[in-house]
C-alpha cells in the first residue's frame, strides 16, 4: 500500500464508521430514555401516521367512557327526583281515596285538600329545580313525539299499526311517509332534506305484520325507530289495534318536537348517530300536559272520586318514565365495558407500534457503545501512521 502523508485514508475511514456509530448510539440513548421507538416522522413515517390516528381514536374512547359516567349521573338525578314525584302520587291517591268516602265530611275534605294542593305544588317544584349542570331535566329534556293526531300518526290506537316510536338524533320537525305500493313492502320517511327507504318484506307476513307479534322498522339514517304490531285486541294495558298492513302509512305524518334542551349524549370517538345516545324526559310538572293534574281537588267528593283515575294515570306515566331512564342507564353501562375494551386492544396495538422494545434497544446500545469505544480507539492509531514516513527522511 503507498505510503502517503497528505490524505490519511484508513483515518477518513475510521472516522466515518465511528461517526455512523455514534449516531445509532444517539438514537438508542434516545429511544431509551423516551421509552418510544418513534419519536420523529423520519423513524417510522407510516407508523406515525397509524399510531397518531389510533392516539385520537383513543382520546376521544376515553372521553366518550366519561361522557357515559357522566350521562349516567344525569339520568340518576332525574329518576331519583321521579321516585319522589311517585311517592307523592302515591300519597295523593291515598288522600283521593280518603276524600272521596261518605266517611269524611266537606270540612274534613278541605283539609284534606289543603295536603293535596301542597303536595300538587311540591311535584310541580321538584320538577322546576331537579337539574344537572344548570340544565332541568324534568320541564322537558331532549325531543320528544307529537302526540296529536291531527298532525302525527297516533301512537294509541289506530289503523297504522304504530304504537312506538324511539327517536336517536332525529332533528325537530315533520317526517312524511311515503308508503304508495301496498305490494313492494318498501316504507320511505322524510323530512324535506334527507329521507330513507327500508325494505320489510323479510319482516311481513305477506303484506301485513302477523297477528299478535311487532316488527322494528329502523331508520337509522333519520334516526328514527318504530315500532309495527299486527292486530291486536284490546286489554287492560294496552289498546286495541288494527295492524300494520303494507302501505297504511303513506301521506302520513310524525311530528317530532324540540321540547328542551340537551338529550343527546356522545358516546363513541366520532361523528354519527350510531356513536350517540339521545333521551328525552317528558314534562313532569303536575300542571303540565303529560300529568295533567293542574285542576285536580279533593275539595268535593266527586272530585276526589275522579281524581283516582287521573293520578293512576300519573302514575303509570312517571314509573314508564323511570322505566326508560333505567334502561338507558344499562345500556351506557354497556356501552362503557365496550368502549374500555376497546381502549384496552387499542392501547396495546398503538404500543406496538410506537414503544421501544428496551431488551432489543439495550442490546443495540451495549453493540453501539463497544463499536464507539473500539472506533476512538483506532481512530488515534490511524492518525499516526503517516508519522512513519518521517523514518524515510533520516
Amino acid at each position: 500500500m503507498p505510503l502517503r502523508v497528505n490524505n490519511n485514508i484508513p483515518s477518513l475511514n475510521t472516522r466515518r464508521q465511528l461517526g455512523i456509530n455514534n449516531r445509532d448510539l444517539s438514537t438508542r440513548i434516545e429511544r431509551l430514555s423516551s421509552g418510544l421507538r418513534i419519536n420523529r416522522a423520519a423513524d417510522d413515517a407510516a407508523g406515525l401516521s397509524i399510531s397518531e390516528g389510533m392516539r385520537g381514536e383513543l382520546t376521544g374512547l376515553k372521553q366518550a367512557v366519561k361522557n357515559a359516567e357522566q350521562a349516567t349521573n344525569l339520568i340518576q338525578t332525574a329518576e331519583g327526583s321521579l321516585n319522589e314525584i311517585n311517592g307523592i302520587l302515591v300519597r295523593m291517591r291515598e288522600l283521593s281515596v280518603q276524600s272521596a268516602s261518605s266517611t269524611v265530611t266537606d270540612t274534613n275534605r278541605i283539609s284534606i285538600n289543603a295536603e293535596f294542593t301542597q303536595l300538587t305544588n311540591e311535584i310541580d317544584r321538584i320538577s322546576s329545580v331537579t337539574s344537572y349542570n344548570n340544565t332541568t331535566l324534568l320541564k322537558g329534556f331532549g325531543n320528544v313525539v307529537e302526540k296529536d293526531d291531527t298532525i302525527s300518526t297516533s301512537l294509541a290506537s289506530d289503523t297504522t299499526g304504530l304504537t312506538d316510536v324511539q327517536i336517536s338524533g332525529a332533528a325537530a320537525g315533520t317526517y312524511t311517509f311515503e308508503d304508495t305500493d301496498a305490494t313492494d313492502g318498501l316504507v320511505t320517511l322524510g323530512n324535506g332534506t334527507v329521507s330513507q327507504t327500508i325494505n320489510l318484506n323479510t319482516a311481513l307476513d305477506g303484506a301485513s305484520v302477523a297477528t299478535g307479534t311487532t316488527i322494528v322498522a329502523n331508520f337509522d339514517r333519520l334516526g328514527t325507530k318504530l315500532t309495527l304490531t299486527g292486530n291486536r285486541a284490546l286489554t287492560a294495558t294496552q289498546p286495541a289495534s288494527d295492524g300494520f298492513t303494507d302501505g297504511d302509512l303513506d301521506a302520513t305524518a310524525l311530528v317530532i318536537n324540540n321540547t328542551g334542551t340537551g338529550g343527546s349524549f356522545q358516546i363513541g370517538p366520532r361523528d354519527g348517530a350510531v356513536h350517540r345516545i339521545d333521551i328525552n324526559i317528558s314534562d313532569m310538572s303536575a300542571s303540565g300536559t303529560v300529568l295533567n293534574m293542574g285542576s285536580l281537588s279533593t275539595a268535593t267528593q266527586s272530585g276526589a272520586q275522579s281524581a283516582i283515575a287521573t293520578i293512576d294515570a300519573a302514575i303509570t306515566t312517571v314509573a314508564n318514565q323511570r322505566g326508560s331512564l333505567g334502561a338507558f342507564q344499562n345500556r351506557l353501562s354497556f356501552n362503557m365495558r365496550s368502549n374500555e375494551s376497546t381502549i384496552e386492544n387499542l392501547q396495546a396495538s398503538e404500543s406496538a407500534i410506537r414503544d421501544a422494545d428496551v431488551a432489543t434497544e439495550v442490546s443495540a446500545f451495549t453493540r453501539d457503545q463497544i463499536l464507539v469505544q473500539a472506533g476512538t480507539a483506532l481512530l488515534a492509531q490511524a492518525n499516526v501512521l503517516p508519522q512513519s514516513a518521517l523514518s524515510l527522511l533520516g
